[in-house]
């Protein structure tokens, strides 16, 4: 009899910044850690959000005991709200977290129904085969966790999004002690974060930030608009901290950023000393070297609050000179042009902009290379499989293992989809599912295809061309020549000549000399074949070939 094996499946955020959700299955049991969203690619035309594929899940929908949030970025729960009504299983969480969730499922009207279960880092809870734990580690927002998930075949330690801070600002360090005296016990698999496995040393801390803003707020001769993602709670913390000693009264701008700092202040992990945060009502008639705003639009994202501003299409809100614009964030890979977009509008209407490039105002929430290395140093594990980053992070996550001697068949980079299964002794990648990239566009999840794409590319490279075709309801035989219209392929004035010549030659290709009417799936398959090569060879171009027939 095969002794029963444990199985890894990744279904997002491997090979890919984004979307991470993780499978583990062992027998009747199958947990999945985190459930995040990407932001669609620059080919994704038309597309608002990219989730995870579950339909290997939904397969297996009775096995499933739950799904384990690590941390509450949008990388890990903004699938949420489109996989629960599929899949109703209860979400684990720590209490920060489990409030952005529902913060999410309300805008989606998904809350009804979703069972959120809040565990304190530290602690304990079983689902099925697996025993789970939740350390915590230090990452660009409070209540993040790493999980120890004991198995019948060995314990396995999945680090979430840490990085090591000695001095963070809000929340634990990362704890490193139950790390070293789990790597004592013995590690089967070690998971580790990859995104900036690129980076050479250590991420610095969060300190550094503090200080930057300090000093900004001090000396700002006007407002200072700082923009960060509405769930980086330390680096909101920081700005009220900063504004507090410097007489500025913080206006909060933004739905996503209003809601999380109501929600974190209600839980206490924000901090404001009375007075300090006002209602933009107050606004009015307040000296400018007193006043700070704190906005979403970081990642240039075209309806927050600092891209209106920057397009003087925010009501409230508009830039006068003396003005301090602070980006505290790094772009999302993919975003950068977006960004930048939004500085250089910022620059244009007179205000001081400081970005990552310019000034500290900004430490990323990941590990740089020593901090890998340490981290796997500490935990000594059996196998291991860099996760969370694109191929070249894991390759060079994977290559750091071997530096500090992890031999080279116990590690294993994966793509979304391969499954890993390991036994107490051994590992390999046995097969793979299909997990591909499910498409949320306006309230459509899921239907949007591969094909829809491919054609909205094909429109927005070449264009459309309809040709219509008149036939004689008795005879089947062409009436008149054909008409052609088309959008976004040629200009009709110049190239009269040319479209009048497909009309010919669509009318020559159509008239034959039966009687009987031609099937219509000839007549367009011929339309569209005659036209595509034709067009391909006067421009070099292939325009959607859109045949259509009026029946006279």
């Amino acid at each position: 009899m095969a002794k029963p094996r444990l199985r890894v499946i990744p279904l997002g955020g491997l090979n890919e910044i984004g979307k991470n959700m993780m499978a583990m299955e062992y027998e009747d049991d199958i947990i999945v850690i985190d459930a995040g969203l990407m932001f669609p690619k620059e080919e994704m035309l038309g597309i608002d959000l990219v989730i995870p594929d579950i339909n290997y899940l939904l397969e297996k929908r009775e096995k499933v005991r739950g799904i384990i949030i690590t941390h509450g970025h949008e990388d890990h729960i903004g699938a949420l709200p489109y996989l629960l009504p599929q899949l109703n299983v209860p979400v684990y969480s720590t209490k920060l977290t489990r409030g952005l969730i529902s913060v999410k499922l309300k805008e989606r009207k998904a809350l009804s129904g979703a069972n959120l279960k809040v565990i304190p880092p530290g602690s304990q809870f079983i689902l099925g085969k697996f025993k789970i734990a939740f350390f915590p580690v230090c990452h660009s927002i409070p209540d993040a966790v790493g999980l120890i998930i004991h198995t019948p075949i060995g314990t396995i330690v999945h680090s979430g999004d840490f990085k090591l801070d000695y001095t963070p600002v809000s929340g634990k360090p990362t704890d490193l002690s139950r790390l070293a005296q789990l790597g004592a016990q013995g590690i089967l698999l070690l998971l580790s974060d990859s995104t900036y496995a690129e980076l050479p040393g250590y991420t610095p801390s969060e300190r550094v930030v503090g200080e930057t803003l300090d000093h900004i707020m001090a000396n700002a001769p006007g407002r200072v608009i700082i923009t960060t993602f509405s769930s980086l709670v330390s680096r909101i913390q920081q700005v009220i901290d900063s504004a507090a000693k410097h007489q500025r009264r913080v206006f909060i701008l933004g739905r996503s950023m209003t809601d999380t700092v109501r929600m974190t202040l209600e839980l206490g992990y924000l901090n404001a000393p009375d007075g300090v945060l006002a209602r933009l009502d107050e606004l009015k008639g307040m000296p400018h070297d007193k006043i700070a705003f704190v906005t979403t639009g970081s990642q240039g994202e075209p309806t927050s609050a600092l891209v209106r501003i920057a397009n003087r299409d925010h009501r409230q809100l508009h830039i006068v000179r003396g003005d301090t614009v602070v980006l505290s964030a790094t772009p999302v890979p993919g975003n950068e042009a977006l960004v930048n977009r939004t500085v250089d509008n910022l620059f244009k209407q007179g205000a001081q902009v400081l970005y990552s490039k310019v000034e500290q105002v900004h430490v990323h929430g990941h590990g740089s290379q020593e901090e890998l290395k340490l981290l796997l140093n500490l935990v000594k594990p059996k196998f291991f499989m860099p996760i969370h980053g694109e191929y070249r992070h894991l390759s060079l996550h994977a290559k750091l293992a071997q530096s500090v001697g992890i031999p080279k068949e116990n590690i294993f980079v994966l793509e979304d989809g391969d499954i890993l299964e390991l036994n107490p002794q051994a590992a390999k990648i046995s097969g793979r599912i299909t997990a591909g990239n499910v498409y949320v566009d306006g309230l459509s999840v899921g239907d949007i295809g591969s094909v829809v794409l491919r054609d909205r590319r094909m429109l927005s490279k070449d264009g459309m061309v309809v040709v219509i075709i008149a036939i004689n309801r008795q005879t089947g035989k062409l009436v008149g020549r054909p008409d052609i219209v088309s959008r976004g392929f040629v200009d009709t004035r110049e190239s009269k000549d040319m479209l009048d010549e497909s009309r010919d030659l669509v009318a020559r290709a159509l008239d034959h000399g039966r009687n009987r009417p031609a099937d219509w799936g000839f007549i367009n398959t011929k339309v569209r074949d005659t036209l595509h090569k034709f067009y391909y060879e006067q421009t070099k171009r292939r325009p959607m070939i859109l045949p259509f027939m009026v029946k006279v």
